[in-house]
Order: C-alpha cells, then structure tokens, then sequence
C-alpha cells in the first residue's frame, strides 16, 4: 500500500523542527535529511560538516563529490529524494573534536531512523558509510574492522553494502587498500545500478 504524502511531510516536519540536541549542537540545530516513500538507494554516513550545515544539502563537499565518484552517480540521481535517502546518523553538525568533528550525536538514530526505514519501499539497498553506520547495522561485526568490512561488502547484500568514509583520509586507505577500486567499486556500482533499475 502507498504511503500517503502527508505521512512523508509530517516527518519531515517533525525531524526540521527538532531541537532535542541543541543545547549541545555549537552551530545550532539544522537537521540534514533527504527521503521519500520510494527512496530505494538509502545512503547512511556520519553527520553534516559545517559547509553541509551552511547550506542544508547533504553531502555538497568535497567528500560527496567522491561518494557520487565512487557511485558512478550525477547529481540529479544523487539528490532525487523518489529515488536516494540520505541519512545520516546525526542530522545536524555535532561541532569540532581534537581531530577533526566530533561523533554523530547518539540522540538522533534511535529518534528517527526507524521512522525514516519504515516508509521506505522494502526491497531497498543500504550503503553504510563509515564506523559510526556499519557499528550500528552489522552489530555481528562489531569488534570487524572498517577494512574489513568494506573487504567483505559483498557477504552483506541484498541489505547492506559497507563503504569507508570518503573523506580526505581515505585516500591513504585507498592506497593501502587497491581491492577497493579493482574490485569494490565495481561491484558497488553493479548493485547500485541494479537497485535503482527496480525503482
């Protein structure tokens, strides 16, 4: 049965006017999410940095602009809410640690995420950026690592596909690591083409 759009405003609604954070929040609340009732490519990373926060579009840095690299995706696919959710584990920017943002506040993903999950059509497919996703949606592998997880991407589908940040860091990683482009991206692509070919 079709979700009825009003459903669809009434969280989003809800999720732009929450302030449970903003006490803790340096730059305020500016809740960051994309998503829609037929959103069959869902993307789960950490949490917006300041440039997102100014601007309120999820991942315009320079680190989408290597996400939809990696995707082999536009940016008209990448921000189609019918098509990709965006979502990360903290919607708004959680401020600057000793190196680097500091961690998605936990408040957010046990507050929304399943609400989000719940109007998704049920046969999507999962990206799960980072550390702060892949602990949090493979609780099995809790003590893997991200190298790990990312090695054995492929174990985890239909569900879930595991990515590292693309961050400026991972270009290091990429380097230690060149399976990831002879071997993950490729696959990633295969399967976010496929997944996106059902919608």
């Amino acid at each position: 049965m079709p979700v009825p759009s009003n459903a669809i405003t009434a969280l989003h609604q809800q999720i732009r006017a929450c302030t449970v954070c903003a006490a803790a929040l340096p730059l305020g609340p500016r809740p960051v999410v994309q998503f829609s009732s037929t959103s069959r490519l869902v993307i789960i990373s950490q949490a917006p940095g300041t440039r997102v926060h100014q601007t309120g579009i999820p991942w315009h840095d320079d680190s989408g602009a290597r996400l939809r690299q990696w995707l082999g995706m536009d940016d008209a696919t990448f921000y189609d809410p019918a098509r990709v959710c965006l979502m990360p584990m903290g919607f708004c920017y959680p401020g600057k640690g000793r190196s680097g943002d500091l961690p998605p506040r936990r408040e957010c993903a046990p507050r929304w995420h399943q609400q989000i999950l719940d109007l998704l059509p049920p046969n999507h497919l999962t990206l799960l950026v980072g550390n702060y996703a892949q602990k949090t949606y493979l609780p099995q592998r809790a003590r893997a690592s991200l190298t790990e997880n990312v090695r054995d991407a492929e174990q985890f589908l239909p569900d879930f596909f595991p990515l590292p940040h693309p961050s400026w860091r991972s270009t290091i990683w990429i380097r230690r690591n060149p399976w990831f482009e002879e071997k993950t991206l490729p696959a990633l692509r295969r399967q976010v083409q496929q997944c996106l070919s059902a919608a």
